[in-house]
């Protein structure tokens, strides 16, 4: 099948495996091994955790936020290496992101390590654009660049909500 019809779904307990062994060996590699099976799996139980894993017969590339109250925070994505410059990390972020606006995020945010240029450049085509260097990020080991994107429009003046007039109590008048 192509990747263009591989469907994205939620992750699965039986995709954490794929996952965590993904992390270890495409993100993590020289910092040590932190999102283990067990770690991937709270996030995939995690009701405020999107866990999104593209690939038919197998885990193609996968992506894990978090959902606070108006940011997000994109934790991990990645594609295995036999399926780059295809198109799924853009779809799998491109998914996050309509779930983001839906929830009502207002950011999101994404770390990456400061050496990553493919990264960066990856996350200005979608949008994001940098926030500062965090040193120290990865285990006090290597910095990492942050990134932002916003969610909504700046064209939008600041509102404040009046309640109507029916409403309010006399005292309120």
């Amino acid at each position: 099948m192509s990747t263009s019809a591989t469907e994205i779904r939620l992750a699965r307990i039986e995709d954490a495996n794929a996952i965590a062994r993904m992390s270890r060996d495409t993100i993590e590699t020289g910092l040590g091994w932190s999102w283990r099976p067990q770690r991937v799996l709270v996030s995939i139980r995690d009701p405020n955790t999107l866990s999104s894993v593209i690939g038919d017969q197998r885990v193609q590339g996968f992506c894990i936020t978090q959902f606070g109250d108006e940011i997000a925070h994109l934790s991990l994505l990645a594609v295995d290496s036999r399926f780059r410059r295809r198109g799924l990390g853009r779809r799998l972020v491109n998914w996050m992101l309509t779930s983001a606006r839906t929830a009502g995020i207002a950011t999101v945010h994404v770390e990456m390590r400061t050496t990553n240029l493919a990264a960066r450049a990856f996350y200005r085509t979608l949008g994001f654009e940098d926030a500062g260097v965090v040193a120290g990020y990865y285990r006090g080991v290597e910095s990492a660049l942050r990134m932002v994107l916003s969610l909504r429009s700046r064209d939008f003046p600041e509102v404040t909500w009046e309640p109507p007039l029916a409403w309010r109590r006399p005292a309120d008048s």
